[in-house]
């Protein structure tokens, strides 16, 4: 399946309209789904401006791949754009004549497939009188100045984009490539080793599974070495049925160990009814955005410290058909999992790369050699100093900060940016991963996508007030 490529700045401008015009800096899943609400608008008055320097358009980070056996790992009847039409991705699906699973929608399609479709829902906009309401452009934003009347997009290019609202869709924040070569970002494209080297994976989740069935598939046969602090895999998908859980019932702004200790209880009940731990997971799922935002700082910090690795293992779970060869590959040696912390990578003296790793419970470091490191350590990287251009801007400008925990930029509940003075802005705006602060949970799409149909109706709504 191939993907459209990201379109160019058409000739004609914008048409003129009474709706919002909104700049989306970021055209991947989150800038698309942005997009898509907003040019749904019933009433036919949004434009949309989409400047992505990168990927193609709906691809991103996450849906860029091209290796078939790197498949999501939400089933395919959770993963729809739209919440009001819950059955959308299923029916696109169909219509593509791919199957999801014994059941419509039961099963886990590749993420490249998934990209195919966040490109199809502007598709509709990309061309005759529809390309008067969408233009999307390659370049790179630099950064947004704003007023009172509305906000100036700088681009890389020298092009001035003005807009009513921005939308900051930069997705995660990610290191640059390490300039000496020793290690491979999991998002960087790269050779592949020899079949026979050793590969170290420093990191052990969804990161390292797409990475080391990448290599598998492709005749691997030298050890694959992940290299995790606390060795934990993400646990497997089963069939589910979620306990209906009350708001009431949580305990929210409790410590976080009492909290822990209820998410256990109630794993417990599930189990006594037959179910699983899953049921428990995904029965608290809806309320994930409130337990969050009711945590003092103090136990949003400790649960970073004590408790995110083991809900991640438990939350973010592999798809059956991804389990199988690692667990194969663990039992046969081919892959092994050891306790033990990166302290970095170097050449001896010999030229060979070697990483660096200290052991659980060891203060000794151990220096292995390898052909390959490959960072899969994820999405938690220091927001200030990973930066995209954009937000580097707003934030030495003072048009943004960090929040205390250093997750991302300090948002409100509604999604505006707070500049260092604490005040929201009402005209810049963050989404997905770029908002992880304020939400936690941002960066799965069920929870991208209601968080950008709610944006969406709120900035139509505030253009049509007076």
């Amino acid at each position: 399946m191939t993907l459209d490529p990201i379109l160019t700045a058409p000739s004609a401008p914008l048409a003129h309209s009474d709706g919002p015009h909104v700049v989306v800096i970021g055209g991947g899943a989150s800038g698309v789904l942005m997009a898509a609400h907003l040019l749904r608008d019933p009433h036919g008055q949004a434009r949309v401006t989409i400047i992505e320097g990168r990927h193609m358009l709906g691809c991103g980070i996450a849906y860029s791949t091209d290796d078939p056996d790197h498949l999501l790992n939400t089933r395919a009847i959770s993963m729809s754009a739209f919440p009001d039409q819950p059955g959308h991705f299923c029916d696109w699906l169909a219509a593509q004549g791919i199957a999801a699973g014994p059941q419509p929608g039961d099963g886990f399609v590749s993420r490249s497939t998934y990209g195919a479709y966040m490109a199809s829902l502007i598709a509709p906009w990309s061309r005759g009188d529809g390309s008067r309401r969408l233009r999307c452009l390659r370049a790179l934003c630099l950064g947004l100045e704003e007023d009172g009347t509305g906000v100036t997009a700088h681009l890389s290019d020298g092009t001035r984009i003005r807009a009513d609202r921005a939308v900051l869709a930069t997705g995660h924040a990610l290191p640059e490539p390490d300039p000496e070569g020793l290690v491979q970002g999991s998002w960087e494209q790269a050779d592949l080793p020899g079949r026979d080297d050793r590969v170290v994976m420093v990191g052990s989740g969804l990161s390292m599974v797409d990475q080391a069935l990448s290599l598998l598939r492709r005749g691997h046969r030298g050890e694959i070495l992940v290299v995790s602090r606390r060795a934990q895999l993400p646990r497997v998908h089963a069939a589910t049925r979620p306990l209906a859980v009350a708001v009431a019932d949580i305990p929210l702004g409790a410590p976080v160990s009492r909290l822990m200790a209820w998410l256990r209880a109630l794993a417990a009940r599930a189990e006594d009814a037959g179910g699983t731990w899953r049921d428990a997971m995904d029965g608290v799922r809806p309320h994930i955005r409130a337990i969050w935002q009711a945590l003092p700082p103090g136990e949003r910090a400790r649960f970073l410290r004590h408790a995110a690795s083991w809900w991640e293992v438990h939350r973010h779970r592999l798809p059956p058909e991804s389990a199988v060869p690692i667990h194969a590959a663990m039992e046969t040696g081919r892959m092994r999992l050891l306790a033990a912390s990166f302290q970095g990578a170097e050449r001896n003296a010999q030229g060979q790369v070697q990483a660096v790793i200290r052991c659980r419970g060891s203060r000794v470091e151990q220096r292995i050699k390898c052909a390959r490191i490959i960072d899969c350590r994820g999405i938690r990287r220091d927001p200030e100093r990973n930066a995209t251009p954009v937000v580097a801007s707003l934030l030495q400008g003072g048009q943004a900060r960090i929040d205390p925990l250093r997750l991302g930029l300090d948002v409100g509940p509604d999604a505006a940016v707070i500049d260092a003075g604490g005040t929201p802005s009402d005209r810049i705006f963050a989404i997905g991963p770029a908002s992880r602060a304020a939400f936690w949970e941002i960066t799965a799409i069920p929870d991208i996508r209601d968080q950008t149909a709610h944006l969406a109706r709120r900035l139509i709504a505030a253009a049509a007030r007076p």
